[in-house]
C-alpha cells in the first residue's frame, strides 16, 4: 500500500487547502460507493471542510439508516475546490454528476477496479483492496483522521458488501485486522448485517424468481443469461436497485461459470452485468466495451435494440474453451 501512497503528500495538501469538497460514488449505488462515500464526507467534514456528498439515484433502502445518509444530495451547482470519486472506475460512472467534476479546480479518484481508465488529477488506487472502503480507512488514518463509530459503520458496511460477507477471493487478513479496529468504536455488527442484508421485499423476490424462469444457457450450462426489462417492474411493482442481486444468484447455480444480465435502463440502452467464477476474466471484457469492474464482477453499457445482445452473448461465448 505504501507504494500506492506515493502520492499522498499532494493528496493531503490538495485536502487541506480545500475548503468546499464534492464526493460522489457511482450510479445504481451499492454498499461500497454508498459506505465510502459517507465515511469520507463525515471525515472530512470533521475537518471543518464544506462537503457536499452526491448519489444522483435513489439511495437503496438497506442503506438509508447509515450514518450521514440523510445529508446525500442529488447534485450542486456549487464550484467545489476538490472533487473527489469514489468506486468509479471511469468517469461515465459519475453521470449527470461529471459537469460537477469539471467545474471542480481539482479531482481525485479513490478506487480498487483493476480495468479503469483515470480521469483526474490525483490518484489513490489499490488494485489488490476488497473495497474502496478499505483504501478510506487508510487514508483517513494517514491524515489522522479520528475514525468515529459513524465512520466504522460506513467502512464495515463497505467492506461487507464487497466481499460478501468475506465469502469471495479478495479477502486477506489486514481485513480482519481492520474490522476488528473498527469494531471497538462500538459498531453493533450483527445489527448492521442485519440491515444490510435484512429480508428481501416481495417485489424483489417476485423480480428474481420471473427473472430465473427466463433464463437461458449457453456453452452446455456454463453460461447463464437472462433479462429484466421495464415491464418487468411495472409488473412487480419493484425499484431497479432491486435487482442488484439477481446477477450474482445467476451465478450461484451450480455448473455455472459465466452470470449474464441485462437491465433495461431505456429505450436506447440497457445495462450488463457480469460474474465469473475461476480464472474467467470478464473484467477485461468489460473494458472492451466501454465499461469496467474486477477480474470476476464487471459491467458495461449497450445499446437497446438490434444485435446489440447477440453480439455480447458472442463475447462471453469467447471466453468458454
Amino acid at each position: 500500500m505504501d507504494k500506492r501512497f506515493k502520492e499522498f503528500k499532494d493528496i493531503r495538501r490538495a485536502v487541506l487547502k480545500a475548503r468546499t469538497i464534492a464526493i460522489s460514488g457511482h450510479i445504481n449505488p451499492d454498499g461500497d460507493s454508498i459506505g465510502s462515500l459517507l465515511a469520507l464526507g463525515i471525515g472530512l467534514g470533521g475537518l471543518g471542510k464544506n462537503v457536499y456528498m452526491l448519489c444522483q439515484d435513489e439511495i437503496p433502502p438497506n442503506y438509508k439508516f447509515l450514518p450521514g445518509a440523510d445529508r446525500i444530495v442529488k447534485t450542486t451547482n456549487k464550484r467545489v475546490d476538490l472533487a473527489i470519486a469514489v468506486d468509479c472506475g471511469i468517469i461515465d460512472l459519475l453521470d449527470k454528476n461529471i459537469a460537477v467534476f469539471k467545474k471542480a479546480k481539482s479531482i481525485l479518484e479513490i478506487d480498487h477496479h483493476e480495468f479503469r481508465r483515470s480521469f483526474g488529477d490525483m490518484q489513490l488506487i489499490d488494485y489488490k483492496a476488497s473495497s474502496v472502503g478499505e483504501i478510506i480507512f487508510l487514508l483517513l488514518k494517514r491524515m489522522n483522521i479520528k475514525i468515529t463509530q459513524e465512520i466504522a459503520e460506513n467502512l464495515l458496511t463497505s467492506i461487507i458488501v464487497e466481499t460478501n460477507l468475506f465469502k469471495l477471493p479478495n479477502v486477506r487478513p489486514f481485513i480482519f485486522k481492520m474490522c476488528a479496529e473498527l469494531l471497538k468504536t462500538g459498531v453493533n455488527f450483527s445489527e448492521l448485517v442485519n440491515e444490510v442484508y435484512g429480508p428481501k421485499t416481495k417485489e424483489a423476490m417476485m423480480l428474481s424468481a420471473v427473472c430465473l424462469l427466463k433464463a437461458k444457457f449457453l456453452k452446455k450450462g456454463r453460461i447463464i443469461w437472462s433479462a429484466i426489462t421495464k415491464k418487468d417492474l411495472r409488473a412487480f411493482g419493484a425499484r431497479d436497485y432491486e435487482a442488484d442481486a439477481i446477477a450474482n444468484e445467476m451465478s450461484s447455480m451450480k455448473g455455472v461459470e459465466i452470470a449474464v444480465l441485462f437491465r433495461e435502463k431505456s429505450k436506447k440502452v440497457l445495462r450488463v452485468s457480469l460474474r465469473s467464477k475461476g480464472d474467467i476474466n470478464i473484467g477485461k471484457l468489460a473494458q472492451e466495451y466501454k465499461g469496467g469492474g474486477h477480474f470476476d464482477i464487471a459491467g458495461f453499457y449497450i445499446s437497446n435494440g438490434g444485435d446489440s445482445v447477440s453480439r455480447a452473448l458472442s463475447s462471453v461465448e469467447a471466453l468458454i474453451d
